[in-house]
């Protein structure tokens, strides 16, 4: 057996434990803080990886291939496990044959989420373990003994990371190598198991209780539930990155390190408190581990101090630990001022990016200025229901182009709901080609089996670029480089319903404002798919676009555009070269009212 030594984050180490642990069948969709898993995973070509549709695909992919016996593994963002919630219950009551491991990379202070949601609680709710890693070396071990519980107790295993586990790095022994437990997966008749009718399911739930109880016997146990003794005025109990906050701050103190966090050890947890002056808890977000131990009548304190909200870190635990008179005065951080002279960047779309242009006539199509200008709240001329995406930027000056951001998919069921409930305004939804893929379809088909009057944009860049320009079913190229067959979305659309449907160039303004007045004043549903590469994924880039001062009058129609290559210079308009997207956009150039942009 080798052993290395490799400098790996979270994500890496998680891929890398689960290939050793012997993963055969992966599935995924990107989100942040998870999309290198499958990333990484897909580099090793003796397995099966994929991009699934959305979360929900990607976890019935997984209770397929564990089903067989193969070992299989799902990973996602913390919201993906709302969209993959109903197989994922379905799957703790159905139980395994080979390992499913579930990971959820929860988003504490919404770094690049919609929420801050716990998705401890649904270890709770669908009464599987949960294992909760502290650093990537943790990770690494803890995913061989996921699939081994999940073999072992006949139950998916939900695995919970977060941002800073998935994306800090740290030194981890990869002391193992890959073993492969059923090399020839086969699915065995049994549909007392599979087959979810009342007659079968109630038996199925029984035996879900009888797993727990045993689970709670294994979890006192388990090698990864630590304690690491110290002085005992304070006794802390602890986990995920959580643990390496409260070891700086809390050096003399005895800790209770959990790696399995549902269910608890609660005689290990008793015998703990029962050693120490004082228990507290120190976790993230909710009082999940507080509460719980609470619930065994033992005495704790917690987020009586800690914040509820946002994540933590060493001075965030220090301050909050000095006001509850745990740390003393003195041990109060200095925080250090930021760097002066550092530039400020708001969020904005990338230069050449094929979104500027239909946000731009959105803008002045939909007279958003005045919206800005009101005082009072006023209802849009035209109402722009907007999904999760770079599109999402589009509702930052200069365009302030959306009114709704909710979930993946959200912005056309939104939309026909606000015209069905009345609206005077038109109302136009606003969706990515992957989250169309991932969630929207079923939306389109609500809209055209309800007859719905909206105009829907679905805006093809031909990525998944918010993540960092993974493939998707509109691409034709598989997870692992594999050319597959691309679902065509005009062929999809129509084949749904849709009768007015047009394919726009997204570097085309002119066309961009006719083809949207066009749509939206008609009494009918419209789909109109605003197509352009992503800049970030164009590598050639030819004859920058330049200011000639002379014709220039500064009236700045061009800087409504957002685009960061267009930027002033001692009061005057200038197109920074390096930025330009050259040849493969020129919206600057079609805009200037005095012909003063050109190559």
């Amino acid at each position: 057996m080798e052993k290395t030594l490799q400098l790996l984050s979270g994500n890496e180490a998680l891929a890398l434990g689960a290939y050793h642990a012997g993963v055969q069948v992966a599935s995924a969709y990107p989100g942040t803080p998870s999309t290198e898993i499958l990333e990484n995973l897909s580099r090793f070509k003796d397995i099966y990886a994929e991009w699934s549709t959305n979360e929900k695909v990607a976890m019935e992919v997984g209770m397929g291939a564990a089903y067989t016996g193969a070992r299989a593994m799902v990973s996602m963002k913390m919201v993906g496990l709302n969209v993959a919630a109903d197989p994922f219950m379905a799957a703790s009551i159905t139980g395994i044959i080979g390992g499913l491991v579930v990971i959820t990379a929860d988003d504490p202070q919404i770094h690049s989420s919609q929420n801050e949601q716990d998705n401890r609680h649904y270890a709770r709710l669908a009464k599987v373990p949960m294992l909760e890693p502290s650093d990537s070396q943790d990770v690494y071990d803890l995913m061989g003994y996921a699939f081994e519980i999940s073999e072992e107790f006949d139950t998916p295993v939900l695995f919970r990371t977060t941002t800073r586990i998935a994306h800090s790095k740290s030194v981890v022994d990869a002391r193992k190598s890959r073993k492969v437990k059923n090399a020839q997966p086969a699915f065995l008749f049994n549909p007392q198991k599979y087959v979810m009718l009342p007659v079968n399911a109630l038996p199925r739930h029984a035996l879900v209780e009888k797993r727990m109880e045993k689970l709670a016997v294994y979890c006192e146990t388990f090698p990864m539930n630590q304690i690491i003794w110290n002085k005992k005025k304070i006794g802390i109990v602890t986990s995920g990155v959580a643990y390496q906050y409260a070891r700086e701050v809390f050096p003399e103190a005895s800790f209770l390190k959990l790696g399995m966090t549902w269910p608890l050890p609660q005689k290990m947890i008793k015998d703990f408190a029962a050693k120490v002056e004082k228990l507290i808890v120190i976790e993230e977000l909710d009082p999940f581990l507080q509460e719980n131990i609470k619930a065994m009548g033992v005495k704790v304190t917690g987020k009586e101090f800690i914040p509820l909200v946002g994540e933590l870190n060493t001075r965030i635990v220090t301050e909050s630990s000095i006001g509850a008179g745990l740390v003393p005065e003195s041990e109060k951080p200095q925080v250090l001022p930021p760097a002066e002279g550092l530039p400020k960047r708001p969020p904005l779309l990338c230069p050449g990016c094929p979104h500027t242009g239909i946000y731009y006539t959105l803008n002045t199509v939909g007279q958003r200025s005045k919206l800005l200008e009101s005082k009072e709240p006023q209802e849009p001329k035209l109402i722009i229901t907007g999904d999760i995406g770079c599109y999402t930027l589009g509702a930052y000056p200069p365009h302030n182009v959306l009114d709704t951001t909710a979930c993946m998919g959200a912005g056309i069921g939104q939309a026909l709901g606000m015209e069905k409930a009345g609206v005077k305004s038109k109302v136009v939804a606003v969706i990515g080609d992957s989250t169309f893929l991932h969630s929207g379809i079923t939306g389109l088909v609500d809209a055209v089996y309800n007859d719905g009057h909206i105009t829907i944009l679905i805006l093809d860049n031909h990525t998944t670029a918010m993540t960092g320009h993974q493939e998707h079913p509109g691409t034709g190229v598989s997870a692992q480089g594999k050319e597959t067959q691309a679902v065509d979305i005009e062929s999809l659309c129509r084949g749904i319903g849709v009768k007015d449907l047009k394919v726009i160039n997204a570097f085309d303004l002119k066309a961009l404002r006719a083809g949207l007045r066009d749509s939206i004043d008609r009494e009918e549903l419209s789909v109109v798919i605003v197509r352009g590469a992503c800049a970030m994924q164009v590598r050639k880039r030819e004859h920058p676009r330049k200011v000639d001062t002379e014709k220039c009058t500064q009236c700045g129609v061009c800087l409504k555009l957002g685009c960061p290559a267009i930027q002033t210079v001692d009061g005057k308009v200038y197109i920074e070269p390096t930025l330009c997207a050259g040849d493969i956009c020129a919206l600057c150039e079609q805009l200037c009212p005095v012909k003063a942009i050109s190559a």
